[in-house]
């Protein structure tokens, strides 16, 4: 026993709604369905719609669920993300405060150990890449300072640097006679 279709459409409103529509194989399947109001076998609406009978069967479904609408093509929902808005912010709470070397074993993070959090902290299991995804399209980017000890003062590094004279310095002759040829 095939699928029926839904009563509050015939064939003239199914019609209507595919010269309305722009997209193509959205008015193939409306033409099809249209032919099964005006009494063709799923067979012949099948070879209307260059598809198979399952394929017709799908349609009827959707159409019978969604209306018009149902029949066009739409994006596959894929996977839903690993990491939703509590975990993205309680990994950007957890960049922000940066690592206790202590504690966590790291002077400075990695996505490497970012994923390892994860994993203690919500028992998710993130790829470097994801989660490297994830940072970029939260505003993070990975840019490392250079490693500095923890207990060095601020003027130490001025104080160690070597200040010599500049090694090159402009002859006389060039510098009192300028180019008089």
């Amino acid at each position: 026993m095939p699928t029926p279709l839904r009563p509050d459409f015939d064939a003239t409103r199914v019609r209507r709604a595919a010269r309305l529509s722009k997209d193509a194989k959205q008015v193939r399947r409306l033409l099809a369905l249209a032919a099964v109001y005006d009494g063709a076998s799923r067979t012949q609406a099948a070879a209307i719609g260059g598809v198979t009978l399952q394929i017709v069967r799908d349609w009827v479904i959707r159409f019978n669920t969604h209306g018009p609408a149902g029949l066009i093509d739409r994006k596959a929902p894929g996977q839903p993300p690993r990491l939703n808005d509590r975990h993205r912010v309680a990994l950007a709470a957890m960049i922000e405060s940066g690592p206790i070397p202590a504690v966590h074993g790291v002077v400075r993070w990695r996505i490497i150990d970012l994923c390892q959090w994860a994993w203690e902290e919500f028992e998710i299991s993130v790829s470097k890449q994801t989660l490297g995804r994830e940072l970029r399209a939260m505003g993070y980017r990975k840019l490392s300072a250079r490693p500095r000890h923890h207990a060095q003062s601020e003027g130490a590094v001025e104080a160690f640097k070597k200040t010599s004279p500049p090694c090159w310095r402009r002859s006389r002759s060039n510098a009192a006679s300028p180019s008089a040829t």
